[in-house]
């Protein structure tokens, strides 16, 4: 799993666009506060668990607690209410998938994707 940090709005522009690619599964944005053992036990499952590669579902991290007006903009774009820790799921510039604090599993995400709970 090679996380990619989110720091931009122009990020947030390139992964709508990006969400669109038929050779991918979706992108994945987790938003993480670093200061939440809640967020630390889900990053740290989500990490455990993986096991897609970064081509079928590129990954996205961000630190919610630098970057809040990100998390806004997410919250906007994709009409989500906020939430920390959160996973969401964009393609064809939808979010298709969110999940947050301790319902966030690769259980959960491959089974949005439509590939069964392995």
């Amino acid at each position: 799993m090679n996380w990619l940090g989110l720091r931009t709005s122009e990020q947030l522009e390139a992964i709508q666009i990006s969400s669109h690619n038929p050779d991918i599964l979706g992108i994945l944005i987790f938003k993480h506060s670093t200061r939440c053992a809640i967020s630390s036990v889900a990053v740290n499952r989500l990490e455990r668990d993986w096991n897609l590669s970064d081509d079928q579902l590129p990954t996205y991290f961000l630190d919610l607690l630098s970057l809040r007006q990100i998390s806004d903009e997410i919250a906007s774009m994709y009409g989500v209410q906020h939430e920390s820790p959160q996973v969401l799921i964009v393609k064809d510039g939808k979010c298709v998938f969110s999940s947050s604090h301790n319902l966030i599993s690769m259980r959960g995400i491959r089974e949005s994707l439509g590939l069964g709970n392995k």
